[in-house]
C-alpha cells in the first residue's frame, strides 16, 4: 500500500478533515464513526499505519489498548450507556486496511442481538479440543 492509499492515514495527516475527533495523542486517534450503530460509536486507530492487530508492534500494544480502555469508559459515561461492545476486524470485513477498534455504547434491549452473524456450535467436544489444540500450537511465544 502506498502512503496516500490509506483513508485513516489521510485523516491523520489532515487536521481539518470532516470528522468528529474525540481524542488524539502520540499513540491513537479516536473519532465518531460516520455510520454508527448507536450515537457515540467511536473508531480508535493507532497513529502509526498498522494494517491488522497481529502487525501491531509489541511496544504499542499496551499504550494503544490503554487508550481504547479509557475511551471505552468515556463512551459509556458520555452517552449514559450501561455497557459497550468493543471489537475489530482483521482483513475480512475490515473496510479500511488500518487497524481500528470499534467502541459502541450498549444498553439493554437496544436491538443488537449477540454478534452480527449467525452463531454455531461445535459438533462434539473432540472437535472443540482439536481446534483449541491447533490454536495452542500456532501460538508463537512472545518475543
Amino acid at each position: 500500500m502506498k502512503p496516500g492509499d490509506c483513508a485513516f492515514c489521510a485523516l491523520l495527516a489532515d487536521p481539518g478533515a470532516a470528522v468528529q475527533r474525540v481524542f488524539r495523542d502520540e499513540v491513537a486517534l479516536a473519532f465518531l464513526d460516520h455510520r454508527p450503530l448507536f450515537q457515540g460509536h467511536l473508531l480508535v486507530v493507532p497513529i502509526a499505519h498498522v494494517p491488522t492487530l497481529p502487525e501491531l508492534p509489541t511496544e504499542l500494544v499496551g499504550p494503544f489498548f490503554e487508550r481504547v480502555r479509557r475511551l471505552t469508559g468515556a463512551v459509556e459515561r458520555g452517552t449514559g450507556a450501561r455497557g459497550s461492545f468493543v471489537a475489530m476486524n482483521n482483513r475480512i470485513s475490515q473496510s479500511v486496511p488500518h487497524l481500528h477498534v470499534h467502541v459502541v455504547p450498549r444498553n439493554p434491549k437496544d436491538g443488537l442481538r449477540g454478534f452480527f452473524w449467525p452463531r454455531t456450535r461445535y459438533p462434539d467436544e473432540a472437535t472443540a479440543e482439536r481446534v483449541a489444540a491447533a490454536i495452542r500450537t500456532a501460538l508463537e511465544p512472545e518475543a
